[in-house]
């Protein structure tokens, strides 16, 4: 059965089996929003062909990864997720079955958070297109931002980088490193088909910002960071530009997954981690003693990689002396309307 069969109004009444029967069925959905909250919003694309294959991504692994990229964007405000809301464009011969494994994986991820589907829209589209607007609620003193970076903070990341691109390495090239171990593979492909929003390091973050106030009072300083889904080099560019400060990086510091360097060199380990995307950690910049504190707690993957500085330029270092010194752009990673990008 194609989607053309059923229609327009037979798709939508599939689709609110995923979504609270209080909530849709109006123009909009309505929210609570508790005094003293702000409402964070926040809209990701994913089109077949550039976000996603069906040589990589099982429908079910397309709204998981869905549900994690809005979700991740959350994280990196600092807010808790309320609601989401999914426009999806198909094309009419599209199987309802992949629509409804589509939900499916979208209602797996946001049932962990507690975060239902309020609602969206279906139109016919010669692409699938899924673009999901995700809200989230965070106090006012507890938003994060990416332009408020101090000279001399310590950058933070939650969590290893180079998983999620070697996975889908692994996926276009099921015949490359044989004798890389199954377990290895299998945790390389899963951060790539079913990340994971890293909203867990926000009760943890308060908790070390105020160790002796009960929420929900205001952090000690103002809080600086963004997600990694576009890669971990692009997170310390876009904060560093915002805040008007520059950055050292060692590499000898990235956190790479075990399995990485046991597969491929090096050097290619540190190009998809810093430029591979879609690892979703956070990028945090803290004053250096919170930082210790934050990643002895997070424990295994994350790491002070890094140092803000008063200049404007972000430098990648080797403190082996190996390497030379090399300075990050926006350009080495991808871009979607650079030339080589489909």
């Amino acid at each position: 059965m194609n989607v053309q069969n059923i229609g327009e109004q037979g798709l939508l009444k599939c689709l609110q089996a995923f979504c609270p029967a209080d909530i849709v069925g109006d123009d909009g959905a309505v929210l609570q929003v508790k005094p003293g909250r702000s409402l964070v919003v926040t809209t990701d694309v994913l089109v077949d062909g550039v976000h996603f294959s069906d040589r990589t991504t099982d429908p079910t692994d397309v709204g998981w990864r869905a549900a994690v990229a809005n979700l991740s964007d959350l994280a990196a405000m600092g807010a808790i997720p309320l609601g989401i809301t999914v426009g999806l464009g198909v094309p009419g011969t599209l199987s309802v079955d992949w629509v409804e494994q589509l939900y499916q994986g979208l209602f797996a991820c946001l049932q962990q958070y507690e975060t239902p589907i309020v609602g969206g829209d279906v139109v016919r589209s010669p692409v699938i297109t899924v673009s999901i607007t995700a809200f989230g609620e965070v106090e006012p003193d507890r938003i994060i931002r990416r332009g408020t970076a101090q000279p001399g903070q310590a950058i933070v990341t939650t969590g290893v980088h180079g998983a999620s691109r070697a996975g889908l390495e692994l996926l276009l090239h099921p015949d490359q490193c044989q004798s890389l171990h199954v377990s290895d593979r299998t945790t390389l492909i899963h951060a790539h088909q079913r990340p994971t929003p890293r909203l867990d390091v926000l009760p943890i973050l308060w908790a070390i910002l105020n160790p002796s106030q009960p929420p929900p009072s205001p952090p000690t300083s103002p809080l600086t960071g963004m997600d990694s889904s576009d890669g971990l080099a692009d997170a310390v560019i876009q904060i560093c530009r915002a805040s008007h400060v520059g950055a050292r990086i060692d590499r000898r510091q990235i956190p790479l997954p075990a399995a990485l360097t046991q597969w491929v060199s090096q050097e290619q380990a540190w190009q998809w981690a810093l430029y591979g995307g879609e690892d979703f950690e956070l990028v945090l910049c803290l004053p250096l003693a919170m930082a210790q504190q934050l990643v002895t707690q997070l424990g295994e993957g994350a790491r002070i990689i890094g140092t803000t500085t008063a200049e404007s330029e972000v430098w990648l270092v080797d403190s082996s002396n190996t390497y030379p010194d090399e300075r990050l752009t926006l350009e080495q990673g991808f871009q979607h309307f650079s030339e080589g990008s489909k």
